[in-house]
């Protein structure tokens, strides 16, 4: 099979640029276009300079840039990721979405262009460490009782990130849910504050800590009567959601329309 070409959305920002270089250093991939948003001062600067992708222009043009591809990488922002899964399915392309903060109606139009033709993979973290977390969190969730066993999930992220809990947490939240058979939406508890009472039994309770530099820090407690079970995952470097994103644009170009999770890209789900 001919190599991959992909488009990188947000081309110069911290994931961008991570994701070009994984481009390049990654067998049956070649970095197609580099986009950025209109107005950007990143526009017509030049990126994927070594040998294999060639210069590559950034652009604001997002139809050109997808002219000839086959997939797009995308952890922009929810507004965009939308646009984007709409063309994905128009051209018929892979879509990987590591956008997080994704509302409803989002995913729902996000699912709608899977629906219609993109093969769309989509997850909170496109870590392969943190879905396999993901995997036991759900499997612990399922063997332990809920009334013996509150989960509590932590996360801490650098201070500049701008939506709480992080997908992550949410990710592994749903795993928890899904292990426990209930929507996470009617267990999640996100605030604490003031007198709250005794804890809900059943609850899926989370916890955000903002600060410095931190990629990413996670941590799922099944606190139980005398003990207590720890799940953590800690990122220091942004390449190991590059690498987990290429690996999902590879394994979708093979899959048929529709709507995958990186579960599963490593046959999890």
């Amino acid at each position: 099979m001919d190599e991959m070409r992909l488009v990188v959305m947000g081309a110069s920002g911290r994931m961008g640029r991570a994701l070009i270089a994984a481009i390049e250093e990654t067998t049956g991939l070649v970095l197609h276009a580099a986009v950025e948003r209109p107005g950007s001062p990143a526009v017509g600067a030049t990126v994927g300079a070594t040998v294999g992708s060639g210069a590559i222009e950034i652009t604001d043009r997002l139809d050109h840039a997808l002219d000839g591809a086959d997939g797009v990488v995308d952890f922009t922002a929810p507004a965009s990721s939308v646009a984007v899964a709409a063309l994905a399915a128009r051209l018929g392309l892979v879509h990987v979405i590591g956008t997080t903060g994704c509302s409803a109606a989002d995913d729902e139009a996000i699912a709608a262009a899977a629906a219609a033709g993109a093969r769309i993979v989509k997850s909170g973290n496109m870590s392969l460490g943190v879905n396999l977390v993901a995997g036991l969190v759900k499997l612990a969730a399922r063997s332990l009782p809920a009334d013996a066993f509150d989960i509590e999930i932590l996360e801490m992220h650098h201070r500049h990130k701008v939506d709480a809990p992080s997908g992550t947490a949410l990710l592994l939240g749903t795993a928890a849910a899904e292990g426990r058979g209930v929507p996470l939406a009617e267990a999640s508890v996100r605030v604490r504050d003031g007198h709250t009472g005794a804890r809900p039994q059943g609850a899926i309770g989370f916890a955000t800590l903002r600060g410095g530099s931190v990629v990413g820090d996670h941590q799922v407690i099944l606190a139980g009567e005398g003990e207590r079970i720890e799940l953590s995952h800690r990122a220091d470097d942004r390449s190991i959601f590059a690498r987990g994103a290429l690996r999902a644009a590879l394994w979708a170009r093979s899959q048929a329309p529709g709507l995958y999770s990186m579960q599963d890209v490593l046959g999890l789900g």
